[in-house]
């Protein structure tokens, strides 16, 4: 933890320290979750899992109805975690996602659920990248509790903040050569794996995998995703129900970007409800503000990406859901460690993979294997990597 450490050549990160610890405002939803705020979010992604979608389905399930997959948990916060993360002042600069940590409880999340988000910034180190120079790893908590007092899970979010201006100098992810082309051959071949990962998921059904039947080595079913587009980043961004006008009852964060230090450009209103009532747009940060490098690639270029990039968020949710889907519904993610290590561009596609590594009594009654994760794009880049740990019944 460095909480004594003030600057780092030309990163000032001497505001930072006196907030770790400190508790900030809570983030909560306006309206209770609703059975389409879970299908807009397995659609947007592309989790074809009918248990979150199809009421037959559901109602033939363990549960009896509809739940919620354990990666729509970030859904319900107001920031996805990332308030507590960027917390002080660092001025000149700008922030991307660099990992979560999650430890999921016994709480499925069920429409009709309102979920209060509880925030405290965690810790923060600098070190150097060939990405922007002198980089700041700040890390904040988000506990998310149900109207009955019950722990869903909690979120320890990584935010990686940086100045801007070395960012788009260094330009590391820029090849050149624009996106990438797909030949129907390839795009076919896309599909074939997409294919064969909603039929190993139909063929488990409502059947239990059973810890006994799981050994180390085991290889998941792949899936892929994309080629990804400013269209499928914008469908991700609006399956967030806090993008969604007047929807937030908590706010994100009560400091203004400029405040934490974000350039002018990039600052934005995002959650300022005073301008909402007048100008909603203007609040919008997929028009103005710090996310609109995502889907606005004139400015992603100004924060150093090469054109427009997803959301980290996401990114996670797609491995929680890769290993959920192998699990079954009779299976819980009981914990994942998920690193984001280069972004998502526009006209990648992004392949998952994950292979058991460990299957082990983590304590008295729960049984878990450990899943090792990977998400690549076709060059073979790792744009994320992590391990998640999944509870799975015994009988």
């Amino acid at each position: 933890m460095a909480v004594g450490q003030e600057t780092n050549d030309d990163l000032d990160v001497s505001d930072l320290g006196r907030h770790m610890g400190v508790p900030i405002m809570p983030g909560q939803l306006r309206e209770p979750v609703a059975v389409n705020d879970i299908r807009r979010w397995v659609q947007a992604m592309h989790y074809p899992n009918p248990l979150h979608y199809d009421e037959s389905w559901a109602a033939r399930s363990r549960f009896g109805g509809f739940v919620a997959p354990q990666s729509f948990t970030v859904a319900t916060d107001t920031s996805h975690g990332c308030a507590p993360a960027q917390v002080g002042r660092i001025p000149d600069s700008h922030l991307v996602f660099g990992g979560d940590e999650w430890w999921f409880f016994e709480g499925r999340i069920r429409p009709g659920d309102r979920i209060l988000c509880h925030r405290q910034p965690f810790d923060f180190k600098v070190r150097q990248t060939a990405f922007a120079g002198p980089t700041c790893f700040q890390r904040g908590d988000t506990l998310y509790i149900n109207q009955r007092g019950e722990r869903i899970a909690l979120q320890r979010s990584t935010a990686i903040r940086y100045k801007v201006r070395a960012a788009a100098e260094k330009k590391l992810y820029d090849a050149g050569g624009g996106e990438p082309e797909w030949t129907e051959q390839q795009l076919a071949e896309l599909d074939k794996t997409k294919q064969e990962f909603i039929d190993q998921l139909q063929a488990l059904g409502h059947d239990k995998r059973l810890l006994s039947s799981v050994t180390v080595g085991d290889r998941l079913p792949p899936n892929v995703l994309g080629p990804h587009s400013l269209a499928s980043f914008a469908t991700e961004w609006r399956a967030y129900p806090m993008t969604t006008w007047g929807a937030m009852a908590k706010g994100p964060t009560s400091v203004r970007g400029e405040d934490l230090g974000y350039t002018k450009e990039m600052a934005g209103h995002e959650g300022d409800r005073e301008l909402e009532r007048t100008n909603p747009e203007k609040t919008d940060g997929a028009y103005y503000g710090p996310s609109r490098g995502h889907l606005q690639p004139a400015w992603a270029r100004r924060i150093g990406m090469p054109r427009g990039y997803g959301y980290g968020a996401s990114v996670g949710s797609w491995l929680l859901d890769l290993v959920a889907a192998w699990a079954g519904e009779w299976g819980s993610i009981y914990h994942a460690d998920i690193r984001y290590r280069s972004p998502v561009l526009t006209g990648d596609a992004t392949f998952l993979s994950g292979t058991v590594t460990q299957v082990r009594e983590e304590r008295r009654r729960v049984h878990v294997a450990s899943v090792e994760v990977v998400a690549r794009n076709q060059d073979g880049a790792v744009q994320a990597k992590g391990l998640v740990t999944v509870q799975l019944p015994l009988t």
